[in-house]
């Protein structure tokens, strides 16, 4: 259990024993109120200490904190603590300043959902928050995300949610460019974004396997009663960890190491937005780096956009299938000098 909801727990205890006017609550009492509470969502705790239980209250009554009127009453040669206003709870309480922008910076994350189609209770829901929690004096919009509402198939984003959420096998129909328009059935994982679209995830009744499809090639998508396959082999939090976007290779194609040299203008740029979580500096002085991934399409896509800034020193089979894309390329601008006459 993290730290701050122990600390959320310990605070609600001590708020019903100071709100408790038929009892005394002496700090061996506030201790086991804690206690209590604590081992109900953790059977493991070790407990807390006098010296924890005196720095909580000194928390509640700051004014960074719940600013609360706890009052210390001697009773002989010990003291017992309540609140000085009987009405009082930290529950009734705005927020304090740092609970307000934790919330503050939820609901800008949140934002982000506001533009896709079936989200539009988002807006409201938002509204209700920074009403409800005096947040409405802070900016409307300070983050922008790189969101396109307008692209297609994104009308299918909140239905797949939910059936990812609800555990349902799907039939979807779906056209894949160049090819004929297929119906596949699924049992939707994950849902993921790259390069400002949108990609599903899920296992493949057909080919058994999992199959990822761009939403805006996505037709149609229907439930149906075909036993829901769970997911009990793949950890979305890793799957993506030794790719370059969201295409996974055959299981064949293995990481390698792919050194890379670019010129003195983009080495900047690409040592601070490196192109993949492995990357490592090679040379400075020769503008070098070094990521270890497994190659795919999106990786040679985003290779090629460096265009004649980069260069692709190894290894040499992955710099010799660069090389001869490179020279069809070169046809299609100066086919006399390579020999080809067909026009272009």
């Amino acid at each position: 259990m993290s730290t701050n909801k122990n600390a959320l727990i310990r605070y609600q205890a001590l708020d019903r024993c100071f709100s408790n006017y038929r009892k005394c609550y002496y700090i061996e009492d506030l201790i086991e109120a804690c206690n209590n509470a604590l081992s109900e969502y953790n059977s493991s705790t070790s407990g807390v200490q006098r010296r924890q239980i005196f720095d909580d209250i000194n928390f509640m009554k700051d004014p960074l904190g719940y600013d609360a009127p706890i009052e210390s009453i001697k009773d002989g040669k010990r003291v017992y603590y309540r609140y000085s206003d009987k009405e009082y709870t930290i529950n009734k309480q705005p927020l304090n300043p740092s609970e307000a922008q934790a919330l503050t910076d939820t609901i800008a994350m949140l934002g982000r959902f506001k533009g896709l189609p079936n989200f539009e209770w988002m807006e409201e829901v938002t509204g209700k928050l920074e009403t409800a929690f005096s947040l409405n004096d802070s900016p409307d919009n300070i983050v922008g995300f790189d969101q396109n509402i307008d692209l297609k198939g994104l009308k299918f984003f909140a239905p797949l949610f939910e059936y990812i959420v609800a555990k349902k096998t799907i039939r979807v129909k779906y056209s894949p460019f160049n090819k004929d328009t297929t119906e596949i059935t699924l049992s939707p994982y994950y849902l993921k974004q790259y390069n400002n679209r949108w990609f599903l995830f899920g296992w493949n009744e057909k080919y058994d396997s999992l199959s990822n499809m761009a939403l805006d090639r996505i037709e149609e998508i229907k439930l149906t009663d075909y036993p829901f396959r769970e997911n009990k082999d793949i950890d979305f939090n890793t799957y993506f960890d030794d790719i370059v976007g969201v295409t996974v290779p055959n299981a064949e194609i293995e990481r390698q190491t792919i050194r890379l040299r670019f010129d003195k203008k983009r080495f900047p740029y690409v040592v601070s937005k490196p192109i993949h979580s492995s990357q490592e500096v090679v040379s400075e002085d020769d503008s070098i780096i070094e990521i270890n991934v497994r190659p795919n399409r999106e990786l040679e896509a985003l290779l090629f956009s460096f265009g004649p800034q980069v260069e692709i020193l190894s290894p040499e089979s992955y710099r010799q299938c660069f090389s001869e894309k490179i020279k069809e390329n070169f046809k299609k601008y100066f086919p006399v000098q390579l020999g080809c006459t067909e026009d272009v």
